[in-house]
Formats: structure tokens, sequence, C-alpha cells
């Protein structure tokens, strides 16, 4: 433990590993609030049915969205120049995405002080945006890191980012927002289906199947684009040194159309994280369709992990691509805060996740069960 404790390289490889658990640690548990989000307008014709989808995620998304709050603090302790170059770049998408998810604990909040059908309408809309924003947005994300951001460090590496709003808003990125949004709809369809009763969970069911067939073939054209050279990919031409320090500079990287399938070659049994990416939403989409939602629910969580891999894997070593300066992309290796930062950090995430852990699990525990319309007007429940 101390050996690995003292190895820069271990350290960094551990620390990627760790980034992605948590982002997808967010994906598999807030994924479905926002999920619920954009489908209420959808799924819920009736206020009582609304309440109802409204209360299957009111007593978990505060908790839930802990772990976007933990990436988030990951990316700063772990990846300094990585925060820098992605919260700055993408200051305006951020800004819509933070807008989006500040308007749900408002709405939570607001739509419950008047009962006129007008005022709740309103909040509605406003959960429904603070659901399929954020969805759609980090997709858009995903996509124009695939395809490199444009930026270059100065002498002395200082970050300059040269892009636009406008200019994240290319075809192939909101490609992959829209893979996004019907992972993470097909995903909320899911928790609904497991945790409603009565019309919601039927519609749910309905809209479930579709959105979980639309995510595996939009996904799997996703991997025919790749191949097809359309996301390009970036390769680093000259050896890792992964106890060496921390700068961007000091390495040589080439465009190359093929590159981010190169680790799949590479190593031929990584090829099976894509293929549960497809499996797992047609796997929730049979679930739901045969009434079993927990395997359903259960199947959504593989498919969104598969799919959020995918994309680690493929770039690996590379984490930030850089589309107008390609020598100066940001890897594993040279884009990390120093050794005693990783380790500190690694020690106090071995202390602290397992009782964020543990916490979640029996707070699932404590609520679980459906919801149903006579939950909803029993005397007592919280009127969301």
């Amino acid at each position: 433990m101390l050996a690995l404790l003292s190895d820069y390289e271990t350290l960094r490889l551990a620390w990627w590993v760790l980034l992605g658990v948590l982002l997808i640690g967010f994906a598999v548990t807030d994924g479905f609030d926002l999920g619920v989000g954009a489908l209420l307008p959808f799924v819920a014709r009736t206020d009582l049915e609304r309440r109802v989808a409204i209360h299957t995620v009111s007593a978990t998304w505060e908790g839930n969205q802990v772990w976007l709050v933990l990436g988030g603090g990951a990316i700063f302790a772990a990846w300094p120049a990585l925060y820098a170059l992605s919260f700055s770049g993408f200051y305006l998408a951020m800004f819509l995405v933070l807008l989006a998810l500040i308007l749900r604990p408002v709405a939570f909040k607001y739509r419950s002080k008047n009962e006129s059908p007008v005022w709740r309408a309103r909040w509605d809309w406003a959960l429904f945006v603070g659901g399929a924003v954020p969805a759609l947005i980090f997709g858009v994300a995903v996509g124009n890191v695939l395809q490199g951001v444009p930026f270059h460090f100065t002498n002395d590496l200082r970050p300059i980012y040269e892009g636009t709003l406008f200019g994240l808003l290319n075809p192939l990125a909101l490609f992959c927002g829209l893979v996004s949004l019907a992972m993470l709809v097909a995903h909320g369809a899911a928790w609904l289906a497991f945790k409603a009763e009565g019309p919601v969970a039927e519609r749910a069911r309905v809209i479930g199947q579709r959105t979980a067939l639309a995510t595996a073939a939009m996904f799997a054209l996703g991997g025919l684009l790749v191949w097809a050279g359309a996301f390009g990919g970036y390769r680093v031409v000259t050896p890792l040194i992964g106890n060496g320090p921390s700068n961007p500079l000091a390495k040589e990287v080439i465009a190359d159309a093929g590159a981010w399938l190169a680790n799949f070659r590479a190593h031929p049994a990584l090829a099976l994280v894509p293929l549960l990416g497809i499996v797992g939403p047609l796997l929730a989409a049979a679930g739901l369709r045969a009434g079993r939602d927990g395997w359903a629910l259960l199947a959504s969580k593989l498919g969104i992990a598969c799919i959020i891999a995918t994309v680690g894997l493929s770039m690996f070593p590379v984490i930030l691509p850089s589309s107008t300066h390609p020598g100066h992309a940001l890897t594993v290796f040279d884009a990390s805060s120093s050794l005693a930062t990783l380790r500190n950090m690694l020690i106090a995430t071995v202390i602290f996740l397992p009782i964020i852990l543990a916490y979640t699990a029996w707070v699932y525990r404590v609520l679980r069960g459906k919801v149903s319309e006579r939950d909803i007007t029993a005397p007592g429940s919280p009127a969301y």
C-alpha cells in the first residue's frame, strides 16, 4: 500500500479510474432525476400524476447531485489544467447547465405554493428544462472532447481557449448530446416504471422502450462514425513517462483518424465495454416490455456505465485533446497535480467514499417501495 501511495504513475492511473467512477456514479444516480424531469410533461397528464412522478425523486435528488460535486472537485484537485480549460473554455455551456440545475430545486419548492394550474404548469416546465438541458449539454461536451478542443498553452503554461459557444454546438457534438439525452430519458423512464404506480409507470414503460432502443442505435452509429474517422482522433507519438513532471508541452501528439480505436485494437477484450453499452439499453427495453422493471433499471445502469467507460478507454491516455495545437493535449501523465496532492486526496477518498456509499445505500433502503396516488393524497404527505 505504501509503495502504491509513493508511485506517481500508479496514483495518476488511480485518479483517472476514480474520475471515471465518479462520473458514472453521477450519471446512474442523478441521471434518472434528470430523466424524470425531462419526462414530466409526457408521462403525467394531471397534477396528481405529476406529483407522483416528482415524489419518486424528490427525496433523493440532492444526495444524487453530490456525485457531480465530487466529480468537479476531483477534476479541480487531481487535474488542475483540465479544470482550468474545461470550466473556463466551456463557461457559457456550464452556465446553461448550472442555470438549469438551479431551476430544479426552486421548482420543487415553489410549485406547491399555489394551487393555480397555470402556476404549477410553469414550474413543471422548469423541471423539464432542469432535466433536459443538462442531459443534452453534458453529451455535447463529450462530443467536443472527442473532436478536440481549440486551446493552447503559452510558454509559461498559461492556458488559452480559442473557441466560442456556437463552435461547441457543431453537428457531431449535438449528435452526442442526443445520445446523452436519450440515454438519461430512458434511465428516468426505467426509474419511473420501477418506483411509480398507475398511468405514470405505464407511460414511462412505453417511452422507456423507445428511448432505450434509440440509445442503443445512436451509440452503435456513433461507433461507426468513430470507425469512419468522423470524430478524428489524437495519438501520442513520444514515449509516455508515468513518473515524469506535469508538463503538457513535453511530448508530441498528432491527429490520427484511427487513434480512438487503437486501444481496442491493442487489447481486443476491451471491445466488451462498448458492446455492453449497446446491450445494456437493449436489455432495458426488453425488461420494460416484459414488466421486469428492476432488471430494466439495472440494465440501464449497466449501459450508462459502459457508454461512459467507452469514451475514457478510447481516448486513454489523452483526457483533453487540442484541435488547434495537438501537441498541447492533456494526458493522464502530464496534467495531474503533484504526487503529494494525489496521495493525500486518495487517502481522503478511501476514507470518505465508502461512507458516502453506505449512507446512500441506507437512504435508498429506507425509501424503497413504489409511490402511488394514494400515498400522495395521504395526510402528512409532502406537498410537491
